[in-house]
């Protein structure tokens, strides 16, 4: 080994010696990484030494290659022990300093709900799938034709002015009811194929009524349609008196009135016995024992020649079921507005259907 190499391999010596030195009695990382950056750093002594082998030997720069990996070796292996109990140090003067109670449980995260709204609908929806129907959605952007054509409303007929609607143009309006679904699904069903036709369509219709505590612009409707061979009033009564103790209470009643719908005939006015009172009269059933909650009938002949169904052949029966009035009468709410003024005072007290 000539004089040169064995300077060089002193000063690497004397190198690892102080940097383990400083390292033993460095108090914080930051004092670490000063000394990683002193002596291994782009400008750092070591690196000016490595500097050093363009003098040597051909045969002498493999001893100053394996001199460096050595510091290298020893140099990380010192630092990274001395970081790790650094470490330790640091986080407990912060444990100290911040005064943190780990035993303290942890904040609870509020979760949402599914509205009021959207849990009655799937109620009902599940309700009637577990009948065998089927849910069917349309458009809330619905043609004349469908909306109330199809429906025996023709223009003019005076009918129409209880469904008084928002119209786009003389052909294109907002929905006023879910029923041009039933005549959409009507039109494409395949009887040979498929046999009856049982569904279900919820959705938003929307009226030109005055906003009080039971009318809305916007509402919510769920309209059921059955339509097979034979189909008789019995066959609807039985199905409704099913729903009507499905969804508000085992011992719970119904009676039908007579009634208008141009799209049924003979139609019904349906009512279930109050489940405040059990039929023996209160303020909620306005002291008669019955509320009123839906509108029904057997499906018009009209209706299904105008869908291409034989009247001749087939009948059916359909039933319409406003889900803002039935939500009201089960959980007793007393005003419709409070459905759509998203106020949490009122929504947090319905927890069920939880995302």
């Amino acid at each position: 080994m000539n004089d040169k190499l064995l300077v060089v391999k002193e000063d690497v010596d004397r190198l690892i010696a102080t940097a383990i030195q400083e390292i033993g009695t460095a108090e914080s990382s930051k004092a670490l990484q000063d000394i990683r950056v002193k002596y291994t750093g782009k400008k750092g002594e070591l690196t000016q030494i490595s500097k050093q082998m363009k003098d040597l030997e051909k045969d002498e720069k493999p001893v100053l290659g394996q001199l460096i990996n050595e510091f290298h070796q020893t140099f990380n292996k010192t630092i990274e022990r001395k970081q790790e109990e650094v470490t330790q140090k640091e986080l407990a003067a912060q444990l100290a300093s911040e005064s943190m109670d780990i035993s303290l449980p942890g904040r609870r995260q509020n979760f949402g709900t599914r509205h009021l709204l959207t849990q009655t609908r799937e109620d009902l929806e599940d309700l009637f799938l577990g009948m065998g129907y089927q849910v069917i959605e349309g458009p809330e952007v619905e043609l004349d034709s469908y909306n109330f054509e199809k429906m025996n409303l023709p223009k003019n007929h005076p009918a129409r002015d209880m469904q008084d609607t928002f119209y786009i143009s003389e052909e294109v309006l907002l929905r006023t009811h879910t029923s041009p679904v039933q005549a959409r699904a009507m039109e494409k069903h395949d009887f040979e194929k498929n046999g009856p036709l049982k569904m279900v369509s919820p959705g938003k219709v929307f009226r030109r009524d005055n906003d009080d505590a039971t009318h809305s612009h916007q509402f919510h409707q769920l309209e059921g349609l059955l339509v097979a061979e034979k189909i008789t009033m019995a066959d609807l009564k039985g199905t409704l008196l099913q729903f009507a103790k499905a969804f508000f209470g085992e011992e719970r009643e119904i009676r039908l009135r007579p009634s208008f719908f141009s799209f049924t005939e003979p139609s019904v006015e349906v009512d279930v016995s109050c489940f405040k009172c059990g039929g023996q009269g209160c303020g909620i059933c306005k002291g008669t024992g019955w509320i009123e909650v839906l509108g029904a009938g057997l499906v018009h002949p009209n209706v299904l020649e105008m869908s291409g169904i034989d009247s001749t052949k087939y009948s059916g029966f359909a039933f319409g079921v406003g889900i803002d009035r039935v939500a009201m009468l089960k959980h007793n709410v007393d005003d419709i507005r409070h459905f759509y003024q998203n106020d949490l005072r009122f929504l947090t007290q319905f927890k069920g259907g939880q995302n």
